[in-house]
């Protein structure tokens, strides 16, 4: 595909990206709303272990990321061969590393979540969803490894379909599982699991299927064993091991935020989850805009093209801002119309109690639609170790001031949920800062 800097572009390649890259944010969603309609506890244990899982997922992801704006700049410079090595280095990277998170979800997750979790109930239902979903991690982790190369050579028709069949599966197993049909005895929590990790399991073996019939990609070699060099790993890991940090330190310190909310009390921490969900949902287009402009400022250095970086950043900005105004204001506006159907039960009290905080989580999402887009747009050339910086800073300043606004001068959760806003409002300003110097002109990789 022939990039250009058209709004049409940035929206043909953005929007497959967007199911594609918020796949696990559909499918914590898709739990989180039958869970919902099935126990009270095991939607607030949904909250915690459903963060939890998105840090273990951003691990993947991140370093899939790394592999995306490498292979786009290899595909940018057309050395196909060079894109289909890297791919291959990726997806044994993942598989390494997906082996390691296994281990450690299954064995010792027990152990952490008694460090943050009071609650003996609570803390139970957590580990009946972590024991099947640890399973998850190896299909969910090869499976960002097969979208990153589609991304990075900007072919993401695919990624679609893909995403559809991983929901339809994760829904349709999911009513199955948590509340039993056909004979099947409800699981609850423990169902919803299994329906994740059985709808990654569809998905990916789908995609392997295609990548093996796709003829356009017989170019970069997919089908060949290429001779892996240890600089091609250490490329990799250089550019993404700062987005994988990146990931656990905005992902975790949500966990913090959380672990916070439970201590206050158990209604706090279902308004929280509520909020979370739509935050999850609401926020899609952001990532997908944020995966699209990786792969178009890559591909634009590597054509030589980098005054075309800061102008194409600042439009896709522009074009996330009302897609995400154009889906944000009806839903927070009128949650009792939208939300009911998701989380009505026999009255819309939850609903209701959370309606006073839409407007604060409306500012949050517009300046997360501005940080995000910059930030990733400063990762997509290639410094990586630089937006780590970056974000570590305001991470810092978020943690503290979620501490001392839930732990020590509890004013509500309007307040507490303001350290969304000061979280990415310091991020757009540095990344907009950095941007703006010719510092990134200059990396190689």
């Amino acid at each position: 595909m022939k990039l250009s800097t058209s709004y049409r572009q940035i929206l043909s390649l953005s929007v497959p990206i967007m199911l594609g890259s918020a796949a696990q944010n559909i499918i914590v969603l898709s739990d989180n709303v039958f869970l919902y309609h099935y126990s009270t506890i095991d939607f607030a244990a949904a909250g915690l272990v459903g963060v939890f899982y998105l840090i273990i997922a951003s691990i993947g992801y991140g370093f899939s990321r790394g592999g995306q704006i490498i292979i786009a700049r290899r595909n940018g410079e057309h050395n196909y061969t060079g894109a289909g090595t890297d791919f291959q280095a990726l997806f044994l990277f993942e598989f390494l590393l997906s082996l390691i998170l296994f281990c450690f979800l299954y064995f010792w997750s027990r152990d952490f979540f008694e460090l943050f979790i009071k609650n003996p109930e609570i803390l139970e239902k957590c580990m009946e969803y972590i024991k099947p979903r640890s399973f998850g991690v190896f299909f969910s982790y090869l499976g960002v490894s097969l979208i990153a190369f589609y991304t990075g050579i900007a072919n993401t028709r695919f990624i679609i379909y893909d995403t559809l069949v991983l929901i339809i599966v994760n829904i349709v197993l999911n009513y199955f599982l948590v509340f039993g049909a056909f004979g099947l005895e409800p699981m609850g929590i423990a169902g919803s699991a299994l329906a994740s990790t059985l709808a990654e399991v569809v998905a990916f073996i789908v995609f392997i299927v295609y990548m093996i019939w796709d003829k356009t990609n017989r170019k970069y070699g997919l089908l060949s064993i290429h001779r892996l060099k240890y600089s091609s790993f250490a490329n990799m890991f250089s550019i993404s091991f700062p987005i994988v940090f990146q990931s656990i330190l905005g992902i975790g310190s949500w966990f913090l935020f959380f672990s916070f909310i439970e201590n206050v009390g158990s209604k706090e921490l279902e308004i929280s989850n509520l909020l979370r969900t739509i935050y999850l949902i609401l926020s899609i287009p952001c990532w997908g805009y944020s995966a699209g402009i990786n792969t178009i400022v890559s591909n634009f250095i590597g054509n030589k093209k980098r005054q075309a970086v800061l102008p194409l950043i600042i439009k896709t900005t522009k074009i996330n801002l009302l897609s995400t105004m154009l889906i944000s204001l009806p839903v927070l506006m009128f949650p009792e119309f939208f939300l009911y159907p998701l989380f009505g039960r026999d009255d819309m009290t939850l609903i209701l109690e959370s309606k006073p905080y839409m407007m604060m989580l409306f500012a949050i999402l517009m300046i997360f639609g501005t940080g995000g887009i910059f930030i990733n747009g400063l990762i997509g050339t290639g410094h990586t170790r630089t937006a780590l910086r970056i974000q570590t800073i305001f991470t810092i300043v978020y943690i503290i001031y979620s501490y001392l606004m839930i732990k020590h001068w509890y004013f509500g959760l309007n307040w507490a949920w303001a350290a969304e806003i000061f979280y990415w409002g310091g991020i757009t300003i540095m990344s907009l800062l950095y941007l703006k110097t010719n510092k990134w002109h200059f990396l190689k990789f």
